[in-house]
């Protein structure tokens, strides 16, 4: 992803904080009781309940993760960030929301076609992952070892629930709020346990 590129991140960083400004706009007006007409999806509000929830289940995913990685061994493979990156992942939490949870959702063809739309969906989100490829030297490596495989079907799993809670009893006007709750806490989470684990590599 090029963590490697400050100036790279910092566009990116700005970028998302843009789109997260805008969508915060719709959000606003659809509190009022006067939701924009080609408002981005999910701008709706949510209640505390339905993102605590949500937030909770991405900590036991993450908690399942980490034990796995542990019982597997594979706690010395993970990868190494700057604080930069972990501040580029907490932002990009928001646009991968909106753009998987918001507009990448099969709706108004029934429970099928959603179901299998989310798990399509989820496949594409793991895979965009950089676990099982890499890009070095200006070409796309692959690579397939166990812990690609485990983290990828760790990422599989986390889209899953954010998919859920966007569509979860409690969240009736399918806000997008929880999903990035659940995203956002999920992705501090790892920051947190490669802070401790020793894989944060100073600020950039």
């Amino acid at each position: 992803m090029g963590q490697d590129n400050p100036w790279l991140l910092l566009g990116l960083i700005l970028a998302g904080g843009v789109v997260a400004r805008w969508w915060h706009d719709d959000y606003q007006a659809a509190r009022r009781g006067a939701p924009h007409p080609r408002a981005f999806p999910g701008a709706t509000p949510a209640s505390r309940t339905a993102m605590l929830v949500a937030s909770g289940g991405a900590l036991f995913l993450l908690a399942a993760e980490t034990a796995g990685e542990h019982a597997l061994g594979f706690t010395a493979q993970q990868s190494r960030m700057t604080g930069l990156f972990g501040l580029y992942t907490l932002v990009a939490a928001c646009a991968e929301e909106l753009i998987f949870r918001g507009y990448l959702v099969v709706e108004n063809r029934g429970h099928g076609a959603l179901i299998a739309g989310i798990v399509g969906a989820s496949l594409g989100f793991a895979l965009l992952h950089p676990f099982l490829w890499e890009w070095r030297d200006a070409s796309l490596h692959f690579q397939g070892g166990a812990k690609a495989w485990f983290s990828t079907a760790a990422v599989f799993a986390g889209s899953l629930w954010f998919y859920a809670v966007r569509f979860f009893p409690l969240n009736p006007t399918r806000s997008l709020l929880p999903c990035v709750a659940a995203h956002a806490t999920k992705n501090l989470g790892v920051i947190a346990i490669k802070y401790a684990q020793g894989f944060v590599d100073g600020w950039w």
